[in-house]
Formats: C-alpha cells, structure tokens, sequence
C-alpha cells in the first residue's frame, strides 16, 4: 500500500487547521513543501475546499503516498518532486507556502533553500507558515524537545531543532507576522511576503 503514516499528524492537524483557517487567503494556492506522507494535504484541502493545494516532496515514496491519501479530493494538484535546497522549484506561484516538520529534519541549507524559493513565489503580503518545534532565545521551550534535538543531532549532525531567531533572521524578504504556541511544545510561524 502507497499510503504512508505519521501518527502524529492526528494529533497536530486540528491546531494547525485552526491556524490555517485565519492566515491563508480565502482562495489561491497553497504550496505545501515536504508534504511527507500527505495526511496534512487531505486534511486541510478537504476542510478548506477554496484553495487548491499543490503538494511537494522530494522523495518519491512520500509523493507516492501523498497521490495515496489525496486521491478523489478535487482541489488537490498531483505532487511535485522539490527538494527546498535546489532552484529551479517546479510551481513560479504560489498564494501561501506551507511547511510542516521539514526545517529541523534537514539540513540548514534546506531551510535557507524553503525562505528563498517562497520569497520567489509568493506575492507581497502571502503567507509562509511553518510549523514544528523551535528554539527561542537560545533555549529549547521542553526538555522533550532537547532530548528530541539531541536523538536527530545524533541522527544527523546537519539536522536539529532551529533557532526561531536565527529564522527569522535568514527571512529575508519576509516580516515575521505571528508565532502560535501549539500543542507539544511545537509551535507555528507566520512571516509574510515583504
């Protein structure tokens, strides 16, 4: 069977959604970078049937199993392989960007790539909206969170949990608009196209 799991996207996708439902636009296309397993994408586009969602990943198991679990929804796009850190991305437009649990489970250069690709793609004022577990201040907000940053650091030395500061301050062309407190010590950042 194509369809992969994450039995967390169970757990997180209703506060996103919540999030979602007041930052994207009321029509357009929101650009999921990373969409993994796809769970999220057949969530949100068949809660929030106005925008169409254009699903990415660069791994061919993950768009597989996206085309899985968004089969039949009419507002899905079939996924695109995108690999954040590499230009040319494959979609010149987009309304919103989205980026759930990618920037810590990858190298730094694929968050600079995800910044720089949606500061291309994105009119002034569209949102980039990326979720997932942050540092702020130089501290990590859990010790569930050390211990998770230590498990991928050990993993991957390139990979582990980012600092919020140093984010933003990689955004160029971005305003940091609002960070949401999320559940599970994650949280979601908003930064609008400049």
């Amino acid at each position: 069977m194509s369809r992969l799991d994450a039995p967390a996207t169970a757990r997180n996708r209703d506060p996103i959604l919540a999030v979602l439902r007041r930052v994207l636009p009321a029509r357009g296309t929101v650009l999921e970078v990373a969409g993994g397993t796809g769970q999220h994408a057949a969530y949100f586009a068949a809660a929030l049937p106005d925008l169409v969602w254009q699903p990415t990943d660069p791994d061919p198991a993950h768009r597989a199993s996206i085309a899985a679990w968004t089969e039949g929804l009419p507002n899905v796009r079939p996924p695109l392989a995108l690999d954040a850190a590499r230009r040319p991305w494959p979609a010149e437009r987009a309304d919103a960007v989205l980026c759930i649990n990618m920037i810590h489970i990858a190298p730094w250069a694929a968050c600079l790539g995800l910044l720089a690709g949606a500061a291309e793609v994105l009119a002034p004022e569209a949102p980039l909206v990326l979720y997932g577990p942050y540092r702020r201040g130089g501290a990590h907000t859990a010790p569930s969170n050390a211990a998770f940053d230590a498990d991928l650091r050990a993993r991957n030395p390139e990979w582990g949990v980012r600092d919020l500061e140093a984010v933003a301050e990689a955004a160029a062309g971005f305003v940091l608009d609002e960070v949401v407190e999320m559940p599970a010590n994650n949280l979601t950042v908003v930064f609008r196209r400049a």
